[in-house]
């Protein structure tokens, strides 16, 4: 009996596991496609002033978020799309920081300062999203 449960369970974890990197997956590409859609408002927005080329990087990290989202949906590319997608949520994390920052110096607290800071956190819960649903395990 006990097996059975252990064996539901970790059926149950490995579910959970593909619809969070499916999920992150769609969230990538969407986002990496957003880059080349509305480039003014990313550069305008998003782009810290000391970031050299900004048109140049910005259609970079979007590549780079369009293959690393469909790359964890390929399983023998998925660990290079996962340590891609860490590396790039850690070198953007400093645009997120200028864009909380230059939201405190243009408005002052208001909702969208306090959802800029929430989201500096939220980049770590990111990252283990995307480590933990894309690591490699033994199935």
């Amino acid at each position: 009996m006990t097996n059975t449960t252990s064996t539901s369970a970790s059926a149950r974890s490995a579910k959970a596991r593909d619809a969070v990197r499916i999920g992150f997956a769609l969230f990538f590409v969407a986002a990496g496609l957003n880059h080349f859609i509305t480039p003014e408002w990313y550069l305008a927005n998003q782009m810290p002033p000391w970031v050299p080329f900004p048109l140049a990087m910005l259609y970079l990290t979007g590549i780079a978020e369009i293959a690393g989202g469909i790359g964890l949906l390929i399983r023998p590319v998925r660990q290079w799309a996962m340590w891609g997608l860490l590396l790039l949520l850690l070198g953007i994390f400093p645009a997120n920081v200028h864009m909380f920052l230059e939201a405190i110096v243009q408005n002052g607290w208001s909702s969208t300062t306090v959802g800029l800071l929430l989201r500096l956190p939220l980049q770590a819960v990111f990252m283990y999203a995307v480590w933990w649903s894309a690591r490699r395990r033994a199935d």
